[in-house]
C-alpha cells in the first residue's frame, strides 16, 4: 500500500485505526483518505486496508 507517497507493506487484518497507531498518529488531529474517499473517524476501527490502497493522512495544525 502507499501511505503519503511511500510504499509500506500491508499486513493481514490491517484497519485504518491500526495503521494510524503503527505510524504514531494522534487520531483526534487527522483526516484519512483511502483511494480518494475520506474515511469517517467512526469507521477507522472497521475499515480494512488492502495492498493496492493509496492512503493520504492529513494532520491538522493550530496556528494563528
Amino acid at each position: 500500500m502507499k501511505v503519503n507517497g511511500e510504499f509500506i507493506p500491508a499486513s493481514e487484518g490491517l484497519t485504518v485505526n491500526k495503521l494510524l497507531e503503527q505510524q504514531g498518529y494522534q487520531i483526534n488531529r487527522i483526516a484519512v483518505e483511502v483511494n480518494h474517499e475520506i474515511v469517517p473517524k467512526g469507521q477507522y476501527s472497521t475499515h480494512m486496508l488492502h495492498d493496492d490502497d493509496v492512503i493520504e493522512i492529513v494532520c491538522f495544525m493550530g496556528g494563528g
